[in-house]
């Protein structure tokens, strides 16, 4: 089978869901060549947690990690992903026995929501108990298929707490309906915003499972 890459983020428009209070996405013209102009330029006004995007540590720790003193290594490599389809809250038995690997994707009932129109404040998240396996079994990268690996309203927001906390960057809102279970090569990668709590992100992953 010929080597295939998808793209499994986010396409960035105006009507792109954004978290509640964040503002929308523009794209806004500053040079047509149909207008006279020598070229085609344009402005992009965002938040950093737009579309697919990922949480650096110091998103929601003071003393953690920013997202240029993330190791580039951990955006690049093989993710196993996990199908958890039927549960409102990820737990710690839902992902398995057995050790869990270094970066893993999380697809749920997530995937069924379209990304443009209303938030959903009822989105599948990860659970506090999720978090902490993922900590104590030494994952590096969790990625999830909505606009945020915890539960919306989340008392203390501990799934952010522990898992940034531990240094594990988040990668949220992908696109995984069209992947099966298993493992895979992705790709994440990040806008480089030195300082910066988080950035939109473009990821990619191969179709054929790795052997």
């Amino acid at each position: 089978m010929p080597v295939k890459w998808i793209d499994v983020s986010i396409p960035l428009r105006p009507a792109t869901t954004v978290w509640p209070g964040d503002p929308h996405f523009e794209f806004t013209p500053m040079g047509r060549i149909a207008e006279g102009d020598s070229c085609n330029t344009s402005r992009v006004s965002m938040a950093t947690h737009t579309g697919t995007h990922i949480d650096a540590p110091w998103h929601f720790d003071d003393r953690g990690p920013r997202l240029d003193q993330i190791d580039p290594d951990v955006f690049f490599g093989q993710a196993t992903l996990f199908d958890v389809p039927r549960v409102s809250v990820v737990t710690a038995s839902d992902l398995g026995a057995g050790l869990l690997p270094p970066r893993i994707l999380i697809k749920t009932r997530n995937s069924g929501i379209p990304c443009e129109g209303p938030f959903h404040e009822d989105f599948a998240g990860l659970a506090g108990d999720a978090a902490q396996r993922l900590v104590d079994e030494h994952v590096r990268l969790v990625g999830i298929d909505y606009l945020s690996i915890g539960p919306f309203k989340q008392e203390g927001h501990d799934t952010h707490r522990i898992l940034l906390g531990h240094n594990i960057p988040c990668v949220e809102g992908l696109r995984l309906g069209g992947l099966r279970p298993g493992l895979y090569e992705f790709i994440v990668l990040p806008l480089h915003i030195p300082g910066a709590d988080g950035a939109p992100c473009r990821a990619f992953a191969r179709l054929e499972e790795v052997q």
